[in-house]
């Protein structure tokens, strides 16, 4: 989104950051503050042994992150991603 934008893109982990950059143009994206700040652990702490993510955690993370890309991708004025069916 930064890209669209003509926005620089800098190098981070930290999602809040990239959010702050994004807000002026897309306040909308607020809402989704909460869900980036708890996405960010992910970015770098399950690749080191010793620090373990429990399923409830990931499956949080996930729902978190198509939140997220489902708010990027209607102001880019996008289709929402077809859903997988759940198996029984």
């Amino acid at each position: 989104m930064l890209e669209e934008l003509g926005q620089h893109i800098p190098k981070t982990h930290a999602l809040e950051d990239l959010l702050n950059l994004l807000l002026p143009a897309h306040g909308t994206l607020a809402s989704v503050q909460r869900g980036l700040l708890f996405l960010t652990d992910f970015a770098v702490d399950p690749r080191y042994p010793g620090t373990g993510t429990s399923k409830r955690e990931a499956a949080s993370a996930l729902r978190w992150a198509g939140k997220v890309r489902d708010a990027c991708r209607a102001l880019l004025g996008l289709r929402p991603p077809r859903r997988r069916a759940k198996s029984s």
